[in-house]
């Protein structure tokens, strides 16, 4: 492990291996030749493994691996290298998982297959703006609604702004994001897989678009 500084654009991936005790030193030399194979791809930075956890009869060790930017990351991820060190890594492994990350908030726009959580989603900007889009109504919404019922009122202002917040975010979490990813699907592709300026003027206009015509409805409604 070194101490490479990290810039503040650069792209992490946490992984989890289960070990059988007894296999800690064969996990150890193929996590480093593993770590070889990291270092030949472009953008590489640094991989830190940390002291596994023990368990009765299993340890989890868990390793980041940094790369300056999620193009670079994604290229290792795919690459035919890291599957065969995967593939020859399950003798000494029970099982294993991961999850990407560049902005914290890829779980919205992030794959799953298998064990390996893919949270390298769209740029950051668009990440926000289907945010937005997403919690703009979610919270015009509720006001209206509870304003209208008096629901919260009388509460102090911190209590209720917790229990807003806990609807809002559950709210969002497992029924609107989903909804926006899928209809911004055309728009919202990994920021590693670049796409026509056409579908990104689209896609910015109609979500523009969208905010817009949303606020306009809401100063009626009020």
């Amino acid at each position: 492990m070194t101490n490479t500084p990290l810039k503040p654009d650069f792209a992490s991936l946490v992984v989890e291996h289960t070990v059988e005790r007894g296999k800690g030193l064969s996990f150890r030399w193929w996590h480093r030749k593993l770590t070889q194979s990291a270092r030949g791809y472009k953008g590489y930075i640094r991989t830190d493994l940390c002291s596994p956890v023990h368990g009765s009869q299993q340890m989890k060790w868990y390793s980041i691996v940094h790369f300056d930017t999620p193009e670079h990351l994604n290229q290792w991820l795919k690459s035919r290298d890291r599957e065969s060190m995967i593939d020859s890594g399950s003798q000494v492994f029970s099982s294993y998982r991961f999850m990407s990350f560049a902005t914290g908030l890829e779980g919205w726009f992030s794959r799953q297959r298998g064990s390996e959580q893919f949270g390298l989603g769209p740029p950051a900007w668009k990440q926000n703006l289907s945010v937005v889009l997403g919690l703009y109504p979610v919270v015009m919404i509720q006001s209206l609604i509870f304003g209208a019922l008096g629901i919260l009122q009388g509460w102090s202002l911190p209590s209720a702004m917790i229990i807003n917040n806990l609807i809002t975010s559950s709210i969002l979490t497992w029924a609107v994001m989903p909804l926006v990813t899928k209809v911004m699907g055309f728009w919202l592709y990994p920021a590693s897989q670049p796409a026509s300026n056409k579908v990104d003027w689209l896609g910015t206009a109609a979500l523009a678009g969208a905010l817009l015509l949303m606020v306009a409805l809401f100063n009626w409604l009020m």
